[in-house]
Formats: structure tokens, sequence, C-alpha cells
């Protein structure tokens, strides 16, 4: 992307490769999602970046209202009513060797192995002619099986968002062929508001910038120059 300002990536404590951040409690997960505060507050200017799962701990966290000058959600949902269309869509459309690594993982539920049930998935989250690149993408993120327990018995089937802004700019996009996260929760009236940028990138899977990078670029530049212009809407 051609933005201005600085690229931060985050991960909330006990996430990913933040194993254990300095000044953590003994719990690292009893401050999810709210430890996305302290990014939020140690920066000037700060507009927050949600992929997916990371959009809905964003939407989970009112505190962030009064912090941000942006929001920008990719494929991501405003509620858990995605998860049984991404059930539905999985027995439609099963793979084999996602069967296969995820009884592996069942019965040893460790980083490696969730790694490897999320690799067998690439198929799922690109299209044809993004799985290759895809797959290594996946292949090389950071993986935590601890963080996914927490996730899938605290907060995946009971996500509803906690907040909307409608005071600054939100960008709003998904791919034209996503099939992880249903994007039917967005028609509700809460969230048709003046300040949102919706955009469907063409030939993009769920991870659209993979597809249709210069697509996600435009719509991350058209995202900027409205926060630039400082526009507030009431």
């Amino acid at each position: 992307m051609n933005v201005p300002g600085s690229v931060w990536m985050v991960d909330l404590p006990g996430d990913g490769s933040n194993r254990t951040p300095p000044g953590a409690p003994d719990d690292i997960f009893s401050v999810w999602p709210r430890a996305v505060l302290e990014a939020a507050q140690a920066l000037p200017d700060v507009v927050f970046v949600g992929h997916s799962t990371g959009g809905m701990y964003l939407l989970d966290t009112p505190e962030l209202a009064p912090l941000l000058r942006g929001l920008a959600l990719v494929d991501t949902a405003p509620d858990a009513k995605w998860h049984p269309h991404f059930v539905a869509m999985t027995q439609a459309f099963p793979l084999p060797d996602v069967e296969a690594a995820s009884a592996v993982y069942e019965a040893d539920r460790c980083d490696s192995n969730i790694a490897a049930v999320t690799v067998a998935a690439a198929p799922w989250n690109f299209t044809a002619a993004g799985v290759a690149a895809g797959r290594e993408l996946l292949a090389r993120m950071p993986y935590n099986s601890a963080a996914v327990d927490w996730s899938e018995a605290h907060f995946d089937d009971v996500y509803e968002a906690r907040w909307w802004p409608e005071t600054f700019p939100v960008l709003r996009i998904a791919g034209e062929n996503d099939r992880i996260v249903w994007q039917g929760g967005w028609k509700a009236p809460r969230f048709q508001t003046a300040n949102v940028i919706e955009q469907t990138i063409p030939g993009g899977g769920h991870f659209p910038w993979i597809e249709n990078p210069v697509a996600v670029r435009r719509a991350f530049a058209e995202f900027t120059a409205k926060i630039a212009a400082g526009r507030e809407v009431r």
C-alpha cells in the first residue's frame, strides 16, 4: 500500500509470535481483546486495519472510538452469524487434506499441527489464481494453538459488534469470492452509515490483496484521502 505514516503489525498478547510480552498477566488471555487499546493509546493518528477475526476483535472494543482516525475492515463480519455459512461451505466443498490434518490436530493440539490445517485449507481461502501464493503466505505465518482454543471457547460463537463508528471514515472491503466469512450481516441498517466506503474486490478471495492487489491499493487510497480531508459525519 502507498499510504502515509508507518505500518505496524499487531499481535495480541499470547497470540502469534507475541508469546511473553512484558507486563502481561499470568492469565494472558484475560486482557483480550481490550489489549488493542494499548497500541491505540501509544501512537498518534491511529488507523486500525482488521482482517477477518482481527476486525471482529476491533468491533468488540468500543473504547477505541475516541482513539482512532479511521477503521478498515477486511473480509470480516459484524457478528457470529457468518460461522454457520462457513461450516456449510466446508461441507459442500470438502478438502480431504483438511480432514486428515484436522484429525492429527485434534490428537495433538500443537502449533505446528494447527499450521498444517490452515495451509491445507488454502483452496477455501484463495481462488485458483491465488492459491499458490496464498499457500506460501499461510505457511510463513506464526500460529498459536492456545489462542485458537481461547477464541473458540470465549469469542467466536458469541461475538456481536459492540460499537460502530460514525464520526470518522470506515473502509469495508471483501473479496468477491470470499468463501470464509459471509458478508450478509453488513446489510443491517446500523452499518449503512454515510462514513463508509464499501468495496468488493473483483476476483479476490478471503485475502483479496493476493489475487487483486491493485484494487485493494485503490480502495486504501480512497480511504486515505477521506481521512486526510478531515471529514466528520455527525
